[in-house]
């Protein structure tokens, strides 16, 4: 017998309006592309259920008994035949031509075990009032209108290469409520001989609302779940090592109320819910009481389950060790941690409007001499609008500015921008400013930044980046109550100002492609030369997509960066994330 193209799982339980809605959608799209589709109901049997799942086409797989997501999304793995598994939940609803654009991607890209597409979050009824600063208040994903490297995959839109599972195991049962996908993820990736370079694809053209309607649509509803994932995801934070202090976790909460209050911002509760929920986990923790342990649980015991357990112990002593000029962390933010970061975004944005620290910034900016200043920058087609808006925003400066990019054309990105300075000659100005295609710039941005590196002396520099922003160096991002902290070490994007007097040394730059490394090289010359360098706090930027060079893959920048630096001094990592110094006023 012909296996199916695809095998869709609809995990459900209690929703048959739902799961209406989205059979309705997905049925003709598997009916075109020859998928089977099966509906798992962890609520039991029922009739009304199973006849649902036959109207559309699709078989139907009850529970015995409720067992929760992750064994329904198991069964369905179990009691399925195509080599291609897509994951949706039952709220959805799907877009034409989402299923052709995930199987399209899985042809085209092989070397790939896990696709995505955009989560558009659809509220249906009841409308919550919001300040447009709290982001969805449900699941969602939007990488832009183009297929892009991702750095997770979200349950309500997941497509999985069966192999996944042979080596990785099913998913884990014990985890409820948020982070089951990002455990199976992470533990798939463990398994790799070295990082994937495209560890998840997200397929732009593979969309899906992610619906609430009704009573779900409500405030409460919402904010019930948002405290549910809250605790879960302090569970994953802690079995994985990395829970913040309850300190920390009041913090956050105090942040959510005030933008709460400040901002009459009723959809802000949802965070609030979230960050309550955290408090209220880590709290259990301390009394020994909490719903699961901290400690490693052990996925579910199959003989799938058992063999990528095995593999991924096996693997471990052949893995190559972790370069030592690289950060260890990939900086991708997602999901629910997004959610987090952007409310201490709002914080830090209120508590300087409240305290008029931009005000006095910007004055004093626009009162500091003009100098000269050359911005160069490698622009893919595909980030061109978000370029535009860059250089509109550069543009306002009262800086006498000079603006040139370039498409790569099948170049690096250090290699294009050579070619740019080799057609304007940096000489004749007092900063070089590099920028990446894919940064959003605050107000004000050039006239800010270059006025507090002249401020403290920096002569290699970078803005801060936001707290929801990608960034692989953990230093490297904002700090409240900071206008600018010296460190050892400046990255070599997504934005990095030279001043003049380093133009000599660090200038043209070494004919490399991607350019891992350079930034630990240029650390060691900034010591040798007794140059400053800063993150400018107060100026914080939001990288939102891939570096400039991401067709590369990362084993080969990897050693582009290890022949480079084999002859060379570099910064090592655990030195680059230290802080030398930081200023609170100017």
């Amino acid at each position: 017998m012909i296996p199916p193209s695809a095998s869709i799982v609809i995990p459900t339980r209690d929703r048959l309006a739902y799961l209406e809605v989205a059979l309705e959608s997905i049925a003709p799209q598997a009916a075109q592309a020859a998928a089977e589709m099966l509906v798992v109901d962890d609520a039991g049997p029922s009739l009304a259920a199973r006849e649902l799942a036959a109207r559309f086409g699709a078989r139907y797989e009850p529970h015995e008994r409720p067992r929760g997501l992750n064994a329904a999304r198991n069964t369905g793995l179990a009691c399925t035949r195509g080599e291609m598994i897509v994951f949706v939940d039952d709220d959805v609803r799907v877009e034409p031509g989402w299923l052709t654009a995930l199987l399209r991607a899985a042809r085209e890209h092989p070397e790939v075990d896990v696709f995505t597409g955009p989560i558009r979050p659809r509220m249906e009824g009841a409308r919550v009032r919001g300040c447009g600063r709290e982001g969805a208040l449900i699941t969602a994903l939007d990488l832009g209108p183009h297929d892009t490297p991702a750095r997770y995959a979200w349950g309500a839109n997941m497509a999985v290469r069966r192999g996944a599972f042979d080596r990785a195991g099913e998913f884990d049962v014990s985890l409820e409520h948020g982070g089951d996908e990002q455990e199976w993820q992470d533990r798939l990736a463990a398994l790799a001989p070295a990082p994937a370079a495209t560890p998840v694809l997200y397929v732009a053209a593979a969309a899906l609302e992610h619906r609430r309607s009704g009573k779900d649509a409500r405030l409460i509803s919402l904010s019930r779940t948002a405290h549910a994932r809250g605790r879960a995801a302090r569970r994953l934070d802690a079995r994985a090592g990395r829970a913040p202090s309850l300190s920390a976790e009041l913090m956050t909460l105090a942040r959510c109320v005030g933008h709460v209050v400040r901002r009459r911002c009723a959809a802000g509760l949802t965070l609030a819910a979230h960050s309550a929920g955290r408090v209220r986990q880590c709290l259990a923790e301390r009394r020994g009481a909490g719903a699961s342990s901290p400690g490693l649980s052990t996925p579910s015991g199959t003989s799938g389950s058992a063999q990528g357990a095995r593999a991924a112990h096996e693997a471990a002593p052949g893995t190559p060790a972790q370069a030592d000029f690289l950060s260890g962390s990939s900086g991708t933010v997602g999901g629910l941690d997004a959610m987090r970061r952007r409310a201490g975004d709002a914080a830090i944005d209120v508590w300087e409007i409240l305290t008029a620290k931009r005000t006095r910034l910007r004055n004093a900016s626009r009162a500091a001499q003009m100098r000269r200043v050359l911005a160069i920058g490698v622009v893919r087609p595909e980030h061109r609008a978000l370029s535009e808006r860059a250089r509109l925003e550069l543009e306002r400066s009262h800086h006498e500015l000079a603006l040139h990019t370039r498409e790569p054309e099948g170049r690096g990105k250090f290699e294009t921008l050579n070619l740019l300075l080799a057609d304007h000659p940096p000489e004749a100005y007092d900063w070089l400013v590099v920028l990446d295609d894919d940064v959003r710039l605050p107000g004000g941005f050039l006239d800010r930044f270059i006025f507090l590196c002249e401020r403290f002396a920096l002569q290699l520099a970078q803005p801060a980046h936001r707290l929801d922003s990608h960034a692989a160096w953990p230093h490297t991002r904002r700090r409240r109550g900071s206008v600018a902290h010296e460190v050892a070490f400046v990255e070599i994007g997504p934005v990095t100002a030279f001043a003049r007097e380093t133009f000599t040394t660090l200038l043209p730059f070494p004919g490399l492609r991607m350019g891992w490394g350079l930034d630990a090289h240029w650390a060691a010359l900034a010591r040798e030369r007794g140059w400053r360098c800063g993150v400018i706090d107060a100026v914080a930027i939001a990288h939102r997509s891939a570096p400039a060079a991401a067709a590369y893959s990362r084993e080969a920048a990897v050693a582009e960066a290890r022949a480079f630096l084999a002859e060379r001094p570099y910064v090592r990592a655990e030195e680059a994330r230290r802080t030398l110094a930081t200023h609170r006023h100017w």
